[in-house]
């Protein structure tokens, strides 16, 4: 009896390794996606927007464009990091409300893990009769990138799945 229980232990074992654990090279799979959560303030009169993505993304994207090494998130990242961010958001993140262009001003960025997010702000907004939003933002390097778009204002929340093939998003209050 023992010996027939150390040879179908032997033989599950030979299985497990052989049929299962090859599944659990599927489980890893890797996420292009970015978050950008837009809000108006009409108390403040302004529109106020985080935008976050994968540390590693972001920095392939820019190291790549740039033809360097950024090295951020490190204590060797580049002195000048803030200026990469914003040239970066400003060719491929446009914003337009009441169907006028708008520039954002930097407020920063802040690291958090493997995430960095980025504070925007336009002021000046009286009223918002609609929001426009482009984000292209890491689709040349990532055929699967999806930017996620959360927007709330005057009491509406909207959100946008944005892709290469679909960019942009329209919300009409």
């Amino acid at each position: 009896m023992l010996i027939s229980l150390k040879i179908f232990s032997m033989k599950f074992s030979k299985i497990f390794l052989f049929l299962i654990i090859p599944l659990f090279a599927f489980t890893a799979h890797k996420y292009y996606i970015s978050l950008c959560q837009i809000e108006y303030i009409e108390k403040q009169q302004s529109v106020q927007i985080t935008i976050g993505f994968f540390i590693d993304d972001i920095e392939f994207t820019l190291n790549k464009e740039h033809n360097t090494k950024l090295n951020i998130a490190t204590k060797k990242e580049n002195p000048n990091i803030d200026k990469y961010y914003l040239d970066y958001l400003n060719k491929n993140l446009k914003i337009s409300i009441n169907n006028k262009p708008q520039i954002y001003q930097y407020i920063g960025k802040e690291y958090d893990g493997d995430l960095v997010r980025f504070y925007l702000e336009i002021t000046n907004i009286q009223q918002l009769k609609s929001i426009e939003i482009i984000n292209t933002c890491l689709f040349s390097d990532f055929d699967d990138q999806e930017n996620i778009v959360k927007i709330k204002a005057n009491n509406t929340h909207k959100t946008f799945y944005l892709k290469k093939a679909n960019d942009k998003g329209l919300l009409k209050l």
